[in-house]
Formats: structure tokens, C-alpha cells, sequence
């Protein structure tokens, strides 16, 4: 180990101690092991205290210069992972990829110079890459229809995750926090709310998320069909085992219905993305919005959903129209 994966690791107890997320975790330690292992192979560098603000410069330079999944911090996965085997293998990191790995090594860099271990940090003046934000895919309700219908609910797994998907688009749940429901403790039918524990959601806050009389109804269903095969308390275990089912293979099974349909975008944090444009659509407001998907703060929400269409806004606009909705005398 070179001075620079001590120092990693201990800045990565400090985040432990701070009660980060693991996904929040593995992105800083992902981050900086890359960024070790470019210091030492092209410049040398084998410590925190020696990294230059040209070495980050010529870094940055060397990450658009590179394809995704070219940059790995362990040679030795390529044998399990075969990242060449991937459609979008060496094309080009988006500048939105990159300011993550710009800001993360900015955090750590702070920390390095709060407790003094340099003096000088190299991250100081260092800007963020323009980027242009991809707007968030929107499922139809004709596709969505779709989606569900291919769902054979005779077979335990696709009936689980024919609920789990219906729950995540009425409550703008994240998959992770959705997985680790609790029946005992976190679920009530009677107020149709979901209590999330601080334990499981992205910012250790806990929360509280709603649902409608017709996913509840679909809940009631599920629980007793689950009941009749499983002892769990969890709301989705896995299928003859009381464990919660992990959010990689859900992930995959969400992936092999949406290929079933032909839907491109095929991550379950899409559901929650469509969650969130039909509430502002709706009528909803930012700030309740914000609360509900657990934001640090409304700018984030903002950043996030307010990228709305031409066509997006005729239909809010019809719907609160002034001179439409006037009273006649």
C-alpha cells in the first residue's frame, strides 16, 4: 500500500463515522482509487500532500481523453466484469461523470486541508465541466400499462415486482428505501403511509411517504398472497427465504420486462423520475415534492425536474389557465 491508500482510508473511516450512505461511500472510495492509481502509473505521485494543480489538470484532460470503463482501479476485475463486453465500452465520459469525480475529490481534499495534512489544496480553483442535463425519459400511461400487463403475477418473483413497481411510481420511493419495507414497522395500511427509517434512506433522515385507496388495495392483495408462501415481516422478501431482495437484481429483472416492451429507459429510479413529473403535472408543488423524495434541499429538486417540455407546459397551462378558470357573475 502507497501513503496515498492510507490516507484514502482514512478519510474513508471519517465518512463511515459520519453515518454516510454505503452507495455515498463506495462513489469517494471508487473516486479516489482511480485517482491514486492514475498519480502513481503517470506521474509518480504517491501521496496526497504531492498532487500539483497540473496533475489535476492533466487528469481531467486524461479523463475525456479516455473511454468509460477503460479506467479501472483493480486490472485484476476485468476477469469477472469484462467491462469490453459492455455496448457503451470506451465511449466518452460524460461531463457530468466527471464533475462527480471532480467533486468528490474536492470533499476529500477539503478534509485533508481542514486537518492539516496539506497545505495547499490542489482542488482550490479547480471548476466544474459545462454540461448540458439530460432531460429525465417519460413513460407514457399507454407504456406503462404495458409494462405491467407483461408481468406474469402467477410466478411469485414478477407478482413481487409487478407491486414494487406500482408502489415506486405512487410514492416516488427510491428502490433501495422500497426494498427494505417493513410490515410490522414501517407500513399503515389504515393512514395509506409509509414510514421510511433514517437507517435506510439516502440522507439517514427518516421520512414519511403516502399512497392511494388503489395501491393500497394492491398492497392488501400482495400481503396476503405473500403470507400464504413466506414468514417475513419484510414487504418483499425474496422468494422461500425471509431476506430482502437486493436492488442489483431487481434492477436486472426491471431491465428484462422493459426489453419486453421496448422501453429504453430501464432503470427503477426512471419510475421515480415518472413520479415525480405527473405530481408537478398534476399540480403539485416543489416543495412538498421535495419532502416527499427526501431532497436535502428544494434546489436539488429543482435542478432535478424542472426541465419541462413545450408540450408539458400547454397541459399545466390549460389546466390553471386565468381568463378558463374565471368566475361567471
Amino acid at each position: 500500500m502507497t501513503k496515498f491508500d492510507y490516507e484514502i482510508e482514512d478519510f474513508m473511516c471519517y465518512c463511515q463515522s459520519k453515518g454516510l450512505s454505503k452507495k455515498s461511500m463506495r462513489s469517494y472510495e471508487q473516486t479516489l482509487k482511480l485517482f491514486a492509481k492514475y498519480l502513481e502509473e503517470e506521474k509518480g505521485v504517491c501521496s496526497s500532500k504531492e498532487v500539483t494543480k497540473e496533475a489535476v489538470r492533466d487528469y481531467i484532460v486524461y479523463l475525456r481523453e479516455r473511454g468509460k470503463y477503460t479506467i479501472i482501479s483493480n486490472e485484476n476485475s476485468r476477469e469477472w466484469n469484462k467491462p469490453y463486453n459492455r455496448t457503451d465500452y470506451s465511449k466518452p465520459i460524460k461531463n457530468v461523470t466527471i464533475n462527480n469525480y471532480i467533486r468528490n475529490l474536492k470533499v476529500y481534499f477539503n478534509f485533508m486541508q481542514d486537518n492539516y495534512i496539506i497545505n495547499a489544496n490542489p482542488f482550490d480553483k479547480v471548476k466544474f465541466l459545462k454540461s448540458q442535463r439530460e432531460k429525465k425519459a417519460f413513460i407514457t400511461d399507454e407504456k406503462f400499462h404495458k409494462l405491467l400487463k407483461c408481468l406474469d403475477t402467477t410466478k411469485y418473483a414478477e407478482y413481487r415486482d409487478y407491486v414494487i413497481i406500482q408502489l415506486i411510481f405512487d410514492t416516488g420511493m427510491r428502490i433501495g428505501e422500497t426494498l427494505l419495507i417493513d410490515i410490522t414497522t414501517d407500513l399503515d395500511l389504515e393512514n395509506r403511509a409509509i414510514y421510511l427509517r433514517a437507517e435506510v434512506t439516502k440522507a439517514n433522515i427518516a421520512r414519511a411517504v403516502f399512497f392511494s385507496v388503489k395501491m393500497c388495495e394492491v398492497l392488501k392483495r400482495w400481503i396476503k398472497f405473500k403470507d400464504r408462501y413466506i414468514e417475513s415481516n419484510l414487504l418483499f422478501p425474496v422468494q422461500l427465504r425471509d431476506k430482502p431482495l437486493l436492488v442489483n437484481n431487481f434492477e436486472k429483472n426491471y431491465k428484462k420486462y422493459c426489453d419486453r416492451v421496448g422501453i429504453e429507459e430501464c432503470s427503477p429510479h426512471g419510475i421515480r423520475n415518472n413520479f415525480a413529473k405527473r405530481f408537478l403535472m398534476s399540480g403539485g408543488d416543489i416543495y412538498t415534492l421535495s419532502k416527499i423524495l427526501g431532497h436535502s434541499s428544494v434546489k436539488v429538486t429543482e435542478k432535478s425536474y424542472l426541465d419541462f417540455e413545450d408540450e408539458d407546459i400547454r397541459k399545466k397551462y390549460q389546466r390553471y389557465s386565468p381568463l378558463a378558470n374565471l368566475r361567471r357573475e
